[in-house]
């Protein structure tokens, strides 16, 4: 007999939710605790059709930075300082960030935002954006690129538009699956 799974809470204490921990090598990683699971229960084709709002606390130790210099094409973010302090770069500009500090990071512009701790206490922080299953960034100190619905994080090489096409187009030697008029 299969028993249904309750739908996730519509509210949740952030004492009660698991912190995720990522940590990469001594000076990248962070930790966070998803606060929206009710948002989270889309599948990957519907979060493509429609991108979910969401949040998360998020915990940055001393001496690292939870993710590279990186510029959203779709995804607008928001992160609202709780305690600590903290390094917020945004394009070229620097400032120093803490507690009530609300940071707004539009999407579509080009211009990279990162946030870092050089401090001496955690940097605690609410994050909220979507999650757009057509979202792509660029990190312009690394030349990387994602793709979401590529599942892909890698280097783009350029080449001329017709590179690696065949001579002849394959579509011009197939055969119709459907005849003239059906529809």
């Amino acid at each position: 007999m299969d028993t249904v799974k309750p739908p996730p809470p519509l509210v949740v204490n952030q004492a009660d939710v698991a912190e995720i921990v990522q940590m990469d090598d001594a000076h990248w990683g962070s930790a966070f605790k998803p606060l929206t699971p009710a948002l989270d229960t889309l599948g990957e084709q519907e979060r493509r059709q429609r991108p979910r709002l969401g949040m998360n606390l998020s915990r940055v130790p001393p001496g690292r930075s939870g993710c590279p210099f990186h510029a959203h094409a779709r995804e607008d973010e928001v992160f609202y300082v709780l305690s600590g302090r903290g390094l917020f770069r945004y394009g070229a500009e620097v400032m120093e960030v803490g507690p009530g500090d609300c940071i707004a990071c539009p999407a579509g512009t080009g211009i990279a935002h990162q946030l870092a701790n050089p401090f001496d206490e955690d940097l605690v922080y609410l994050g909220v954006g979507l999650n757009d299953g057509h979202e792509v960034c660029t990190y312009p100190d690394s030349g990387k690129v994602m793709v979401r619905s590529l599942q892909r994080v890698g280097l783009l090489e350029a080449t001329d538009y017709m590179q690696g096409e065949e001579a002849r187009p394959r579509l011009l030697d197939m055969v119709p699956t459907r005849p003239r008029g059906a529809r």
